[in-house]
């Protein structure tokens, strides 16, 4: 494959991107937002406002292996889907986004031998090119399921990212299997959206919901096609440049581990300082003596956190009051509704009404 024939849509030769590789990465590629202030605008938003709102530097846009804080780009994803008015933003703009113009990542999938081989090399590449996330293949019978899910604490709301990221998937393994190549089902985290529909066209595909993690379950007798553009020898120059871009990140301190916990747990009911301390391998006592130090007990993380979710789902009308009572852990209704009110002086519904 000639590095030099590498340019197009993605606007920068694949020599220039190994070139940067001194840069160093602490959130995520900026590849991965390749092409989104002209989706932005398509679906009639205004990219400048997004993407200041969100916390994202347009410069930062220019070049693809340059670092995007990895919560600005998730927050980025969801202001564009709600200020365009577009509720599948991240699916659609998944949809349309080819290995090609995800970069190295993108490259590392495309120059592999096989679909399977693609697979495994982009999953154990992905570290590199996004932190602070769960990315995995696990064996499943005849199956391959790939596991995807943004882990940390400040990013509690993440839809879009995740259908935007099952969206890339899709594309490098059509790339291979053809363009009518379907999953045997995908999952997602977070509650069915209204146009759910939309999702099971796009994958052509059963779509769960409300699931423990994001997935995708891959038939193994699928994978044994050649890749088109298979290379190993720039295959080895990629991983290298791709391992070279990772840059010293500091690790997440408690608070954002603890909520990150929380936000997983919500779903099965009341979180915790006892599950939550398990999920982190520490004693109760370790936990809350540890929290304490921080000025913060684990009532008080519980609480921002559903406070932060409960507007995000407010926002999504087709969800009833009732059902994002449940999906913040809450067993009544009326236990749910006394919070909102602590919070924000209103009621959902009276919340819910002033937002429309």
């Amino acid at each position: 494959m000639d590095l030099s024939l590498l340019s197009g849509s993605t606007g920068t030769a694949l020599g220039t991107e190994i070139g940067a590789a001194a840069t160093g990465n602490r959130g995520v590629l900026s590849a991965a937002a390749n092409g989104l202030c002209g989706f932005i605008q398509r679906h009639g938003g205004d990219a400048d406002r997004i993407l200041g709102s969100s916390g994202v530097d347009p410069e930062l846009l220019v070049q693809p292996t340059l670092s995007l804080d990895l919560g600005s780009y998730c927050q980025v994803m969801e202001n564009a889907a709600r200020e365009s008015r577009c509720d599948n933003f991240g699916l659609y703009y998944g949809q349309q986004f080819k290995p090609q113009a995800l970069g190295l990542i993108g490259y590392i999938g495309l120059c592999s031998s096989t679909l399977e081989a693609a697979l495994h090399n982009w999953v154990a590449a992905f570290p590199y090119h996004q932190h602070d996330t769960l990315i995995r293949l696990v064996d499943a019978d005849d199956c391959w399921r790939l596991d995807y899910q943004v882990r940390h604490g400040r990013i509690l709301c993440r839809r879009q990212d995740a259908e935007l990221t099952m969206g890339m998937a899709l594309n490098l393994i059509r790339h291979a299997a053809g363009s009518n190549w379907a999953p045997r089902a995908v999952m997602f985290e977070h509650p069915r959206p209204e146009q759910w529909h939309d999702h099971c066209k796009s994958f052509d595909a059963q779509v769960y919901f409300d699931q423990p993690v994001n997935s995708m379950l891959i038939p193994k007798r699928d994978l044994n096609r050649p890749m088109p553009d298979s290379d190993p020898l720039l295959l080895g120059v990629l991983v290298d440049a791709i391992r070279h871009l990772d840059g010293q990140r500091a690790p997440q301190g408690l608070l954002d581990r603890v909520r990150d916990q929380v936000r997983q747990m919500l779903s099965m009911g009341e979180p915790t300082l006892e599950n939550a301390a398990h999920r982190l391998d520490l004693s109760n006592w370790s936990l809350q003596r540890r929290l304490s130090r921080e000025g913060v007990s684990f009532s008080q993380l519980l609480d921002g956190v559903r406070r932060e979710m409960a507007t995000h789902y407010l926002r999504q009308p087709h969800l009833s009051i009732s059902e994002i009572a449940l999906l913040l852990g809450f067993s009544e209704v009326s236990a749910f509704s006394r919070a909102f009110r602590r919070w924000h002086d209103v009621s959902p519904r009276q919340w819910r009404n002033h937002m429309q």
